[in-house]
C-alpha cells in the first residue's frame, strides 16, 4: 500500500511540473513578441495609408479648388476686357488679386501634400517589404511552441495512464483522502526520513515520532504529519 501512494505522489507530483511548465514556456514568449511585431506594423501599416488617403483627398480637392479659381479668374479677365469705368475695372483687379493669392495657397498646400505623399510612399513600401519576414517569424515561433507543447503533452498522456494504474492500487478510503489533501497541497503523501516529514520539511519530536509509528503500524504503514496533516509513509 504504502510504495503506490509515494508513487501516485510521484506521477502527481511530475504532472504538475510538466503542466506548469507547458504554462510558461519561453517558446509562448516568443510566439507573443513576434505576434506584437505583426500587431506593431499593421497599426503603422494602416496609419501610413490611412494618411495617403487623407493626402489624395486633399490634393484632389486642391486641384477641383484650383480649376474653378482658374475659370473664374478667365472669366473676370474677359470681363476686365470690356469694362470701360475705372471704378468697375479696380474692382475686378481686385477681385483677380484676391483669386492670384488663393491660387498660390493652394499651391503651396498641395506642394507640401505632395512632398509628403511621396515620403510616405517610400515609408509604405518599405512596410510592404516587412510582411513577409514578419509572418514568417511569428509562424515559425508559433510551429516551435506547438512542438514544445505537444512533447510535453505526450509526456503528460504518459503519466495519465500509468496514474490511473497506480490510483487503483491505493485504498479507496485512502485515495479519497488524498484526493482531497491535492486541493491543499501540492503534495498531499510524503515520506519520513528520519524524523523529518518529507512534506513539510518539519522534525517531529520523540513523542511525535512515537505517536506516527504506532499509527501507521496499524494502518498499513500510513500516518498524518502532525505539522502539517499529509498523509506520511512510514
Amino acid at each position: 500500500m504504502t510504495a503506490p501512494l509515494l508513487e501516485l505522489q510521484a506521477a502527481d507530483t511530475m504532472a504538475d511540473q510538466l503542466r506548469h511548465r507547458r504554462g510558461n514556456l519561453p517558446e509562448r514568449e516568443q510566439l507573443q513578441a513576434a505576434k506584437n511585431d505583426l500587431i506593431r506594423w499593421d497599426q503603422s501599416l494602416q496609419t501610413v495609408r490611412r494618411r495617403l488617403d487623407e493626402l489624395n483627398a486633399e490634393i484632389e480637392q486642391a486641384e477641383q479648388r484650383s480649376r474653378s479659381i482658374d475659370t473664374k479668374k478667365s472669366r473676370l479677365q474677359a470681363q476686365l476686357k470690356t469694362v470701360i469705368a475705372p471704378r468697375e475695372a479696380e474692382a475686378l483687379q481686385s477681385e483677380i488679386a484676391v483669386l492670384d493669392r488663393e491660387r498660390r495657397e493652394l499651391d503651396d498646400a498641395e506642394l507640401a501634400a505632395l512632398e509628403e505623399q511621396s515620403r510616405l510612399d517610400d515609408d509604405l513600401q518599405g512596410l510592404l517589404a516587412q510582411e513577409e519576414p514578419l509572418r514568417e517569424a511569428f509562424l515559425a515561433a508559433d510551429a516551435v511552441l506547438s512542438s514544445s507543447q505537444a512533447d510535453i503533452d505526450g509526456e503528460l498522456d504518459r503519466i495519465a495512464r500509468r496514474l490511473q494504474g497506480l490510483r487503483d492500487a491505493v485504498d479507496a478510503k485512502l485515495l479519497k483522502q488524498y484526493d482531497r489533501l491535492r486541493q491543499h497541497h501540492v503534495v498531499a503523501a510524503a515520506g519520513l526520513s528520519g524524523s523529518r516529514c518529507d512534506g513539510c520539511h518539519l522534525d517531529l519530536s520523540a513523542a511525535e515520532l512515537d505517536e506516527v509509528r504506532g499509527t501507521a503500524a496499524k494502518a498499513g504503514g500510513i500516518a498524518e504529519c502532525p505539522h502539517c496533516g499529509r498523509l506520511l509513509v512510514v
